[in-house]
Formats: structure tokens, C-alpha cells, sequence
């Protein structure tokens, strides 16, 4: 079977014990867990010994993980079995390492895939990985602080009404994304003197997003009444159209967006919706991140739908 290998790591600023106390006990998995933050009403088992979880859910699949060594500490050796979407058995294992003020978590897997779907190896792996990243970052989180602030809600199918935009498109790396949109925004903003309404009155659509390069292209705008003149080199107009959208709430810093896009199209996967090919799947912001506490922020996430 076509195999991959995923590798991640976070630093925080825990005792080593502390952050292998909390990965080795399943009843904290959920908390931070990439996969059932979708969905959180799955069904999980835990057995007695506390060395084996299962799942088994419509939009997360069904599978189980057992710990199958463990040295305090140091390293936490798993064997994690997939029974649907496909079956399939990867070794996966946590390393701990202590660093000046705090611990280096590591989170590796060896997958596989069935034959016919070897083309997917590199799209796998850049999946697993982003999966891995959100929930060390998660994990990170819980550590520090005793809490992660991502929630997610689940609205399901509305009506978005469309409108006229001016907008800044721009093409960076997944990695820069942060980054370049609050630069597109602040220029948005400024140019178009929306200081009341600010982010609040913005959006992001998404046109391209490839794992595998690492490279990403969007539109960062804010509707319009009417379209101004003299637009300065990089604006573009548009008219985005009404449409019946999927929507996703997330609750919580940008950083953890993530999770919502993940989580939406996970259910996506799960046909829950059937998303359009027509109309880029975009953001909207629910507030201000200029007097919003981050753990406040709202952001809703379309997924248009046929």
C-alpha cells in the first residue's frame, strides 16, 4: 500500500510532565482533538485500562487508537486503526523533549493508502499534516492556559444575499497568509474610509488553496454602494452573487480558523452539503478585531452549495 510519513512539533511553556500526563490520558483527547471538534457528538469509547479509544461517527469515520508502549515522560507509541472511510493500520507516536522553559511535543504517523488511491499520497500527507498542526495548536493552548478558544457552530444551509465589492487580490504562501491579509485589509480600510464598520463590513474569498505547493490566492474586500474612482494599483471590483451558502461559526482567534474550514469541509466529505464549483468559498467577520477581544472574535465561514 502507498505509504506517507506526517511530522509535527510545538513548543510550550509546561513542565515535560504536565504535557505528557495530558497526552497520555484519552479523556483529555477530545478537548483538543483536530478531528472531533467537527464533530463533537460522535461516539467514543474508552476501555477500562484507559489504553484504548474508539470512535465512530458520520462525519470523523470510525477507528480506534491503543497505546501500545509508553516510557514517562519521554514517548508514547500508538497503533491507530481506520475502519471507514477505508481501512487501514498506522503506527503513530508522541515524543516529549525538555527545552528551556517548556517541552518540544512532536506528533508523527507512518500512513498508508489502499492501492487504487496512491495519486493521493502527497495530498494526504499535507492533510494530516495541517490536521497535526491545528491540534498541537490546540494542544498548546489547553497546556498553557487550560482551555482551548475555538468553538464551533453549525448552522447548516442559509441564504447569503450578494452584493458589490471592491477588493485587493493577492497570491502568497499558506505560511504568509496572516500576514499579507491584514496588510490587504489595512489598505482596504484606508482607502475606503470605513474606519465605523471596519472588519466588520470585510470579507475573504478564496480562490485557490493548494496543500501540497504551500501557496494560497484570495480576495480580502468590503462591500460597496458604488464604485469608487481612481482605485490604486491591485484593487479589483466585483459583484458577488446571492447564493445558498453552508454555513460554519468559529468563535475564537484566527489562528484556530482553521478548524472551522477543516470541520466544514470534513462534513462536506461526509455529504452533508454539496459544495458548488461555481462560487469560491469566502469569510465574513462577525466583529471588530480592533476592539474585540481575540477570544471573542466571530468569524462565519460559506460554503456555497448547488
Amino acid at each position: 500500500m502507498p505509504k506517507f510519513k506526517v511530522e509535527k512539533s510545538v513548543f510550550a511553556r509546561v513542565p515535560i510532565e504536565k504535557a505528557y500526563a495530558v497526552v497520555r490520558d484519552f479523556n483529555q483527547w477530545a478537548i483538543w482533538s483536530p478531528w472531533i471538534i467537527a464533530e463533537p457528538d460522535c461516539r467514543q469509547s474508552l476501555s477500562e485500562d484507559g489504553r484504548k479509544n474508539a470512535w465512530d461517527g458520520r462525519i470523523v469515520g470510525t477507528g480506534q487508537m491503543e497505546i501500545q508502549s509508553d516510557e514517562r515522560n519521554k514517548a508514547i507509541q500508538y497503533r491507530l486503526t481506520f475502519l471507514k472511510p477505508w481501512k487501514a493500520v498506522s503506527p503513530v507516536r508522541f515524543l516529549f523533549e525538555a527545552r528551556e522553559g517548556g517541552v518540544e511535543i512532536t506528533w508523527s504517523m507512518v500512513g498508508s493508502l489502499p492501492i487504487p488511491l496512491f495519486f493521493m499520497v502527497r495530498t494526504m500527507r499535507a492533510l494530516v499534516g495541517m490536521d497535526y498542526e491545528r491540534g498541537l495548536m490546540m494542544l498548546k493552548d489547553y497546556l498553557e492556559t487550560g482551555s482551548v478558544p475555538s468553538k464551533l457552530e453549525f448552522p447548516g444551509i442559509e441564504t447569503f444575499k450578494g452584493f458589490n465589492y471592491v477588493a485587493i487580490k493577492t497570491r502568497c504562501t499558506i505560511a504568509g497568509l496572516g500576514e499579507a491579509m491584514e496588510k490587504d485589509f489595512a489598505r482596504l480600510v484606508d482607502f475606503l474610509d470605513v474606519d465605523a464598520a471596519s472588519m466588520e463590513r470585510c470579507f475573504s474569498i478564496y480562490h485557490k488553496w493548494n496543500l501540497v505547493k504551500g501557496s494560497a490566492e484570495y480576495s480580502a474586500g468590503c462591500p460597496v454602494t458604488s464604485i469608487p474612482d481612481n482605485l490604486p494599483e491591485g484593487f479589483v471590483v466585483g459583484e458577488f452573487p446571492s447564493c445558498k451558502v453552508y454555513k460554519v461559526v468559529h468563535t475564537g482567534p484566527y489562528r484556530h480558523l482553521g478548524n472551522a474550514w477543516s470541520s466544514g469541509l470534513m462534513r462536506g466529505r461526509a455529504k452533508l452539503f454539496k459544495q458548488s464549483k461555481k462560487i469560491h468559498p469566502f469569510e465574513t467577520y462577525g466583529n471588530d478585531p480592533e476592539q474585540t477581544p481575540e477570544n471573542e472574535l466571530v468569524t462565519h465561514i460559506h460554503f456555497p452549495v448547488k
